[in-house]
């Protein structure tokens, strides 16, 4: 029996067969570029998005005060003068601070906003649903410009002057909807025979929830989170026209571009800050692994 099995199991995985072995080369070469032009693609999208990340990265630790690749020595001397960089400081934490602000009013909002689109039938849901996803085709600069003017048109200065308040404010408009996405996106998957079959064995609405619902959820939770803080730490069109003397760490770095001698911190604080963030998103998956509920739904699953 045993070598049967090793028969029928070098039968299933063939290295190659006879056919493919008396073909001419040419007809071989055209059978495999679809896969090499596959292969090339991936590669190019790679290079594109992560390589100027990596010159990034490695420029941060040159002594050179300019960018080029005459590599001048290695040094961790703008890491230092980063930390001592006390506006540097100050962005980070007002971007920090917003994020985590907008961060958990997005979450409240556009987990109830995916609950009543999803769960409830009214006259209009479809408008509103329209309506509550249009933020997420809008570019964000047509977004700050728009906020701005409307700021000075009703004179909201006159009330509160722009500050991070304001910019805290625009950004929970346009990042509720992407938590409000990616939950409806889970909702509509989601199996109401449990919470019928708990409630007619004697469970509250409250131990549906907390038992039914929220395990459930908590890989759309968890990635909708991800993004949202992503997406507010990062913005930079809604902060420099709603910020006003406030600056976040989006801002900072345009504002000390125009300095060549600053070029380098800008390299080693955009260096840090990708590493913390990509670190992040990969606790949060570690962490989210586990929380994969029965029909083997995940993070990447949640995504709409």
């Amino acid at each position: 029996m045993a070598g049967r099995q090793e028969r029928l199991t070098l039968a299933d995985h063939p290295r190659e067969s006879p056919q493919v072995a008396t073909m001419p080369a040419r007809v071989r070469l055209q059978r495999m570029l679809p896969s090499i032009a596959s292969v090339a693609l991936v590669v190019f999208v790679m290079l594109v998005l992560f390589g100027p990340i990596v010159l990034l990265a490695v420029l941060s630790f040159d002594k050179a005060t300019i960018i080029a690749l005459d590599w001048q020595g290695f040094t961790t001397q703008w890491y230092r003068e980063m930390w001592a960089n006390t506006n540097l400081r100050a962005a980070v934490l007002n971007s920090v601070v917003v994020a985590a602000i907008v961060t958990v009013i997005s979450m409240v909002a556009g987990t109830m906003a995916a609950f009543a689109i999803t769960r409830f039938r009214f006259h209009g849901r479809a408008a509103v649903a329209g309506l509550v996803g249009a933020p997420l085709v809008v570019p964000w600069l047509m977004i700050g410009v728009g906020a701005a003017i409307f700021f000075f048109h009703y004179n909201v200065p006159g009330l509160f002057p722009l500050s991070l308040l304001s910019v805290t404010a625009v950004q929970v408009a346009c990042t509720f909807p992407l938590v409000t996405a990616v939950v409806a996106a889970r909702l509509a998957r989601f199996e109401g025979v449990q919470e019928e079959a708990a409630i007619d064995l004697g469970a509250s609405r409250l131990q549906v929830l907390r038992h039914i619902i929220l395990p459930q959820l908590t890989p759309a939770l968890g990635a909708a989170a991800i993004f949202a803080f992503s997406w507010s730490f990062n913005n930079f069109e809604i902060d420099f026209f709603v910020g006003g003397y406030d600056q976040t760490f989006p801002v900072w770095v345009y504002s000390e571009l125009r300095r060549a001698p600053n070029l380098p911190i800008i390299n080693a604080s955009s260096t840090l800050i990708s590493f913390v963030q990509v670190l992040m998103v990969v606790v949060a998956w570690r962490l989210l692994r586990g929380q994969d509920d029965e029909d083997g739904s995940s993070v990447v699953d949640a995504l709409p």
